[in-house]
């Protein structure tokens, strides 16, 4: 690769929004910032070198955790600062454009959608809430609660071997099946009351425990758009929901406000490297 290219640089695209971007709750990252203005809209972005964010050699750093921890810690750390004080339309990590010219373009072509999202998002919140159980507790709880494995293992108690054999694959199949009505109803119930506290939801995919870095396994993974002045409303139900299924070894993580990238109707992939 010649110096030339190496030095070139390319526009990386944070987010989006309306509002000439304040860098007052990213001072730390300020030097990498600036906005391009088009048409109303303003995009933040930064350069980035050619050498690390062309389409070929990102691709290549995406194998590299560590500097895909950095920088996607980078791009969050920008796009929620300058949330904190305008709606956004935010990008996923690593969208890049050639030059100035190409991402006008993109804003020219796509301007009213991006407005559209803007005026929807505008006062409202993402938060996450993701639920996991302890299957050991959630065990104990539907034995204790269970007249009909209550039965089954008084029966066993005074059941010679063979019979006690039978009776206890019997309470397995029971109790595997009832985990999983139970953690389908607690779940289902968990989403649509907080649901009913927003204004949209989403259920994601479940993340496994080499992502979660936990021990207990999640049953839900959903988002809510909530209007800012009914977040408080919001975590009370959540706190409320933590209560009732404590008991049942669930456990209800709620975090947020998130960059809004459930609620953003955006129809295609509106940016393309190159």
């Amino acid at each position: 690769m010649s110096a030339e290219a190496t030095a070139r640089e390319l526009i990386y695209l944070y987010c989006v929004t309306k509002k000439a971007p304040r860098l007052k709750y990213v001072e730390k990252l300020a030097d990498k910032i600036s906005f391009v203005y088009y048409q109303g809209l303003y995009a933040v972005v930064s350069k980035v070198k050619e050498s690390e964010f062309s389409a070929e050699n990102l691709r290549k750093n995406l194998a590299d955790l560590e500097w895909v921890k950095k920088q996607a810690g980078i791009h969050e750390k920008i796009i929620e600062g300058i949330m904190k004080d305008a709606c956004v339309v935010p990008f996923k990590f690593g969208t890049i454009f050639d030059n100035e010219h190409n991402l006008k373009g993109c804003l020219a072509e796509n301007g009213k959608e991006f407005n559209d999202n803007l005026d929807r998002l505008r006062g409202r919140e993402e938060w996450g809430v993701k639920i996991y159980f302890d299957a050991g507790k959630l065990r104990d709880f539907i034995s204790g609660e269970s007249e009909e494995i209550l039965r089954i293992d008084k029966e066993i108690g005074s059941s010679p071997p063979g019979k006690g054999y039978f009776l206890k694959k019997k309470k397995e199949e029971l109790l595997k099946k009832e985990l999983n009505r139970k953690i389908n109803e607690c779940g289902q119930e968990s989403f649509d009351r907080l649901a009913g506290k927003g204004l949209d939801a989403r259920i994601n995919k479940l993340l496994p425990r080499e992502v979660t870095e936990r021990e207990d396994d999640m049953i839900l993974n959903s988002a809510f758009l909530i209007d800012k002045n009914k977040v408080k409303d919001f975590k009370s139900e959540v706190d409320a929901i933590k209560g009732q299924f404590k008991e049942m070894g669930l456990c209800l993580d709620c975090t947020g406000p998130w960059p809004p990238y459930n609620f953003c109707k955006i129809s295609k992939e509106k940016a393309k490297n190159g």
